[in-house]
Parts: C-alpha cells; structure tokens; sequence
C-alpha cells in the first residue's frame, strides 16, 4: 500500500495543510555551502589545476591536464553513430521537434522613428558563449542535451561548452550522441562544484561563460548560486511535480501512471491528483496499489507518494482551478472533457498539459515545448527555458537635434528636482537656445 494524503477544500484548515504540504526548501545545509565555497575559491585561484584535482578526486579519475578531460568533436560523431538506429531516430525526432518550437520564440531586433526624426527601439543579441550542465554517474539524460542546447543554438549562441561528469571514466554514449545532434561546440567531462565554478570564471583550458544552464545535486545547485552574478543562471530547480486534474472520467490506470511518471524521479517528488469525484480519488488510489508493484523504481515512488503526495477533493472544477493556480505546479494535467477552455483560467503552471491523451512524459522527451520548468510554486513568477532566456536587449535611442532639444527640457527639469545638476546641464547642452 501506498496511501497518499486525502484533503478535502470542505475542511478546514484545507488551505494551511496544503501549503505545509507544498512547502520546500531547497537551501544547502553549513557542510555543504563551505564545500562548496571552497571549490570555488581554489578554482578561482588555481584554475585548471584545481579542476583536475577535484576531478580526480570525486570521479575517480586520473588526468594530469583539463585537455585530457576535453572530448572531441570526432569522438562525439563516433557516438552518433554508435547507438542503436532507433535510438538516434528518437533523439533527432525530438531535436527536430524541438528546433520548430524554439524557432516561433526567438526575438528581433526592432526600431521605430517619430515625427521629429528621433529613433528608439531594441536591440536582440546572444548571449557569447554559454555553459551547459549534464548530470553524470547514476543516471543518463540525454533529454537534458537537448533542451538545454537547442534554445541556445536557435538563439544563436556561438559557443556552447558542455560539462559532464564520468566516473570512473565510463561515457554515455547516448549523452555524446545528443551533443552532437544538438551542435554543441566542445565538452569536458567535469562535473560538481569544481566544473561550475570553471564555467563562471574560467581557466587556461575553459573559457568562461555568459550563463550557466542545466540541473544538477545540491553541490551543483549551491555552486550556480553562488557564481550568480559573476554569470547568469537557469534557475534553482526543486524536486519535479505534477499536478492532475480530472474529471473523474479518464482511465485511473493512466493517471496512476502519470502520478508515477514524478514519483519515479526521487523521494521528495511531488504527486497530487485533484477532483471534485470522490469515488474515482478511491479508483485511482486502487489502480497505485495494484500497479506500484510492477513499477522498477517501486521504493522511490511509494515514499515519494507517501510523504510528498496527496488525493485533494474539490466541489467541482472551477475550485480545482483556484487550488492548481495555488498550487503553481510545474506540470499540470488537465485531463477534463474541455482542457482548453479550463487552460484559459490557469495563471500559474510551468506547462499545461491537456486532454486525456496528452501524458506529461511526451513533454519531457519529444512534444516539442521545453521541459525544464519553474517548480517549487516559482510557475507564479518565472517561464520554462526558451530561447529568450539565450537572448539580450540592448535599448536603441538616437535623438535628432530638434529631439534631443525638446526631450532636453523634460530631462532637465527632472533631473535639477533630483539635485542632478550634471545630468542637467548634460541634456541642456544639447537644446536649442
């Protein structure tokens, strides 16, 4: 059994149960920070030296260079065509599908001229050159390559560096083989604090970066929080999500299995179904305990339910939407009769998905929209990753002089209000006596 927690917004008390259930801190314990600050400080400092020390160290590996650690692009194309055919089928599938969606994002650059002859407008560039982190060792995401790099590629980042670690020196050729697809310049297998902080400051060997993109453990996690500033980041991202809501009228087999789909990732996943049905809560709650034992990753996702999950019955679906608004998940299901006319009164969720048919795992692989996306409620303020996020803004303003006289006038009243003579006399200057 796999009882997951039962809240009903009739209760009360409803509200503060949930968001105690929600509740998630993502903050590095006092060990793991002063690693952490240490590994930056020598890479800061030693460079390609310290890279390789820490590499050798926690990877078990035995380089004496950074160039040693290097991949190159030949040994990326051998893998490419080293994996099975159906492999390589899904992975330039899901590019494919990937770039077509990236491509409808992308911004241009834009200007207009008013009546005096004065031009403002916007200026759209790339960033110069971008780190992509790949999580290494127990598990391969070639997923992650892809929609890491591809945005990037489409916004046309000239230089993507990829990073990954490989203990023990053991390369998955199917991560190799998505570098590849998706065009990414060079690749170090590096990982942890040590490869972020290369990425951020750089060394001989490694150049540094505008922005650092791609998940990681807390090591990484608190390594990108503390090189922000010194570069950009994607975003701190918390355990995955799901929301559901149903209607009560979809298989509960298939949302047993959408449940799971999150569960799977680790324990302090987060699987919540919602629906105004009671009865079909209880069907669904069946179908987990008779699937769950099939499930490889049974234990993972039994406590993952268990302790971070929950069954929540609503009055009917318009509540449902108050609570997932709420909620702000970062994959939402909306397996109801009318997704999309429920979708249009959702404010808060990294991606939508809707229809019975649409499983969220089809997004995390090869629908097309990207899949790394706000958790921890942070869908009220933040977007999934795009190609806007591989893109900067410059301001355009030219004034002609008749412009720069009359916008001189407003510039200087404002600034002598704010004891700004120098900006002042600046804008004064340039009015006609």
């Amino acid at each position: 059994m796999s009882a997951m927690k039962y809240l009903d917004t009739s209760q009360s008390g409803f509200w503060a149960e949930l968001e105690g259930l929600l509740a998630w801190e993502s903050v590095s314990d006092e060990a793991v920070f002063a690693t952490v600050k240490t590994i930056l400080e020598q890479v800061r400092r030693r460079g390609d030296a310290a890279v390789v020390e820490y590499t050798n160290r926690f990877d078990r590996m035995q380089a004496k260079t950074l160039a040693e650690l290097e991949i190159s692009p030949e040994r990326l194309a051998e893998a490419l065509r080293r994996i099975p055919a159906g492999q390589r089928a899904a992975l330039e599938l899901s590019a494919r599908r990937l770039r077509l969606y990236h491509e409808k994002q992308t911004l241009h650059s834009w200007s207009y001229t008013e009546d005096d002859g004065t031009l403002l407008g916007q200026q759209v560039t790339p960033l110069d050159r971008v780190g992509l982190y790949v999580p290494g060792g127990k598990a391969a995401y070639p997923s992650s390559v892809l929609m890491n790099a591809i945005p990037a590629k489409v916004a046309g980042v000239p230089e993507l560096i990829m990073v990954v670690p490989t203990p023990d020196g053991v390369l998955n050729e199917l991560v190799l083989a998505a570098a590849a697809i998706a065009g990414v310049d060079r690749v170090f297998t590096i990982g942890g604090a040590q490869a972020v902080a290369a990425l951020a400051y750089g060394t001989a060997t490694i150049p540094p970066v505008a922005k650092i993109v791609g998940p990681g453990n807390i090591y990484v996690a608190t390594a990108k929080r503390l090189v922000f500033g010194a570069v950009g980041i994607d975003m701190i991202a918390g355990p995955s999500e799901i929301l559901v809501v149903c209607d009560g009228q979809t298989d509960p087999d298939w949302i047993a299995m959408d449940l799971f789909s999150q569960a799977e990732h680790d324990e302090d996943a987060q699987s919540i179904l919602i629906s105004p049905d009671g009865d079909y809560l209880a069907r669904v709650q069946a179908s987990i305990d008779r699937l769950l034992p099939e499930m490889e990753r049974a234990a993972i996702i039994r406590r993952s339910l268990s302790g971070r999950g929950a069954m929540i019955r609503v009055k009917d679906l318009a509540e449902a939407v108050t609570v997932a608004n709420f909620i702000a998940p970062e994959h939402l299901e909306l397996s109801v009769a009318d997704p999309q006319t429920l979708a249009a009164h959702i404010r808060n969720a990294g991606a939508i998905f809707m229809g019975r048919h649409t499983a969220e795992a089809v997004g995390d692989y090869c629908a097309g929209p990207n899949h790394v996306l706000p958790t921890s409620r942070t869908a009220r303020f933040s977007s999934p990753l795009g190609v806007y996020d591989f893109q900067k803004r410059s301001s355009l303003i030219m004034c002609s002089p008749a412009g720069a006289s009359e916008l001189g006038k407003t510039a200087s009243v404002l600034a002598r209000g704010e004891g700004l003579t120098a900006h002042a006399r600046s804008a004064e200057y340039r009015m006609k006596p």
